[in-house]
């Protein structure tokens, strides 16, 4: 970490040299002129509803629910090779993350964009219902981590255009938490498309991603018109609230702007972060458990053998409408008492407490807590919510791996500064981060149910290192803090320019803890 940051004086060094002893610097607040119109923070709570209310809305969906309906099975397919097509989509997922987000930053209409991976992703996905063979599945997966990967990390970066640092979790909440939400209505709904086995000549898994991809491809169609793309030039905005939410991520930057073209510079600054890597260790303490559980929670559920298809399409729901509402909760008081640290180790604590839990010999833990699952003979049998008979995931694992995700996507936008190294460090760290979904997709083999120990196991290592990442980051970034803090007292005033070039690194700019 001492070389780079070396590096980055010798390279800053240069910059002034080459760009600003050729002008005078003046200070960051003097280029921050206020609009004509100042908003009382009531008015400012309303006008950001409003812009809640007209960019919020996504859909998004998965291939779990397809495995209980027979997609192993009318593919002849074994155990590993359906792991393998899980698996595969992360491969072609990742490696597009960062390309894609640089495409977005030089797109320039981030609603086009959007809509065009939507669109694209909902075409592949609606073709994954015709597919004949293994190998067509496989082709169909990696085509689709190609299509699915400029989702994520784009509305990431769209957010973050819009909403300054302490507004902005909780709008990555409700994305998120509509998803999450999305998991849920996926359970519901293919527990009804099910029942469509046959229609059509078709059997019930093939009716879940075509009826899903369609749904999907409509809303991305409508996207192209429903998403805006700045402020400056929103039809519903007057001139005023478009001054102000400009005014107001102005403040939250330092800088008017922020629109700088994208520049190898931005992007080796963002790969040569030492936040960037330590953010992909986090985030790899919630985004395994959490693929664990969106993948694998039908099939774990089938492991008890007591349910129908339909039941256990049904018995996926209650765990994602549990999480949403905890997601959603959580990212509201982060962003009202703006601080990430304390929301990130709540959720990965509990979310460890939760896997040991399914990793305690079952006698230990049988206890009936929040709800339980019924038997088919109708007796009620426990326990449910914390633990399934420790045969299952779906513990506080669910809710608190749901809820760390905006935590920590949020945690590293919060602390990058420049519109290119932000699009690169969070693509990074979405993207190396959901190589550990590779785990996921491959631990949990048929040959380990009920107990699925190995699985739960190597859940629970990523985690660990998710809960050493996470104070790692917080005690360097409040070290940062520090430093910056005298450098204000001692440093001069910077220019435009300079401050542009350093970003995140400016004295001026704190770091959220």
């Amino acid at each position: 970490m001492a070389d780079v940051e070396r590096n980055h004086t010798l390279e800053d060094e240069k910059y002034r040299t080459d760009h600003v002893e050729k002008s005078d610097a003046v200070p960051i607040e003097s280029s921050i002129q206020p609009p004509a119109r100042m908003f009382t923070p009531e008015e400012e709570d309303k006008l950001y509803r409003k812009v809640d209310y007209r960019i919020m809305p996504i859909l998004s969906g998965n291939i779990g629910n397809a495995r209980i309906e027979g997609l192993e099975a009318e593919l002849n397919m074994n155990s590993q090779q359906f792991n393998t097509t899980l698996s595969c989509f992360f491969i072609t997922y990742c490696l597009c993350e960062v390309p894609a987000n640089l495409i977005m930053k030089k797109f320039r209409r981030p609603s086009h964009w959007l809509g065009l991976v939507t669109t694209t992703w909902a075409i592949v996905m609606t073709l994954m219902g015709v597919v004949q063979s293994y190998g067509g599945l496989l082709a169909a997966r990696l085509a689709l981590g190609v299509a699915e990967a400029g989702l994520f990390p784009g509305v990431i970066l769209y957010l973050s255009i819009w909403y300054p640092r302490h507004r902005s979790q909780s709008r990555v909440a409700f994305f998120f938490g509509a998803a999450t939400l999305a998991g849920a209505f996926s359970g519901l709904l293919a527990y009804g498309i099910g029942f469509m086995s046959g229609v059509g000549g078709y059997a019930g898994w093939r009716w879940i991603f075509i009826l899903e991809g369609l749904a999907t491809f409509v809303a991305g169609i409508a996207s192209f018109w429903a998403i805006s793309d700045y402020p400056q030039d929103c039809k519903w905005l007057t001139k005023e609230e478009a001054d102000w939410l400009i005014y107001k991520k102005a403040i939250d930057s330092g800088v008017h702007g922020e629109t700088e073209e994208v520049s190898w510079t931005y992007v080796r600054q963002a790969l040569t972060s030492w936040q960037t890597y330590l953010s992909v260790l986090y985030y790899f303490g919630v985004v395994v458990p959490l693929y664990a559980i969106s993948l694998i929670s039908p099939t774990l559920i089938q492991a008890f053998g007591r349910y129908t298809r339909p039941q256990v399409q049904l018995l996926t729901v209650p765990m994602y409408a549990v999480a949403c509402i905890f997601v959603v909760v959580t990212s509201i008081l982060a962003d009202r008492q703006k601080t990430r640290f304390r929301y990130m180790m709540l959720d990965l604590i509990l979310c460890f407490f939760g896997l040991i839990i399914n990793l305690t010999p079952a006698p230990v833990v049988r206890r009936q807590i929040l709800w339980t699952l019924p038997h088919r003979d109708g007796r009620v049998s426990g326990p449910g919510f914390f633990t399934f008979s420790n045969r299952t995931i779906l513990t506080p694992t669910c809710p608190h791996s749901y809820g760390g995700l905006p935590t920590s996507v949020t945690w590293l936008t919060n602390n990058t500064s420049g519109q290119t190294k932000r699009a690169i460090s969070s693509a990074f760290q979405i993207g190396i981060g959901n190589l550990g979904a590779l785990a996921s997709s491959n631990v949990y083999r048929t040959q380990d149910k009920p107990h699925y120990y190995l699985g739960h196991g190597v859940v629970l290592g990523f985690n660990v290192i998710g809960l050493i990442a996470a104070p790692t980051y917080a005690y360097l970034l409040k070290r940062a803090n520090a430093r910056k803090l005298e450098e204000q007292k001692t440093g001069r005033d910077l220019s435009i320019a300079e401050t542009l070039h350093l970003g995140d690194r400016a004295p001026h700019f704190m770091y959220t803890i």
